[in-house]
């Protein structure tokens, strides 16, 4: 079953930079839109940010400026960035990807990374 797979978070010092990476470990067919969410401990997941195929970019209000995503459609790889970290940014990220088969294909499977922790903190 393919998998996204993220790479980067840890732990990150108030005012630092942030990088995340995701990738499909296999083919996922054509995809709509790739993404990152975050979650808290007894909150719901949230939007960070999505990219749409074409570039188009969707961001929470309350963290436009501070993050950014980025999307490279021949890798199928995508990242967000941050240099101006705060504590309250602390939570797992998780990488989510929305796909359909094929061209011919109607339907669209969401799929989601295991999630890497992000810890903002001196």
């Amino acid at each position: 079953q393919v998998q996204l797979v993220e790479s980067g978070g840890g732990l990150v010092q108030p005012g630092g930079s942030l990088r995340l990476s995701c990738v499909p470990s296999g083919s996922i067919g054509i995809i709509w839109e790739m993404g990152w969410y975050r979650q808290t401990p007894g909150n719901e997941r949230e939007l960070v940010a999505v990219v749409f195929s074409g570039g188009n970019t969707v961001y929470q209000d309350s963290l436009k400026g501070r993050f950014t995503i980025s999307r490279d459609d021949m890798k199928n790889t995508v990242e967000l960035r941050s240099n101006n970290l705060i504590p309250e940014d602390t939570a797992v990220y998780y990488c989510k990807a929305r796909a359909r088969e094929n061209a011919r294909s109607t339907s669209y499977i969401d799929y989601w990374g295991q999630g890497t922790q992000v810890t903002v903190s001196s």
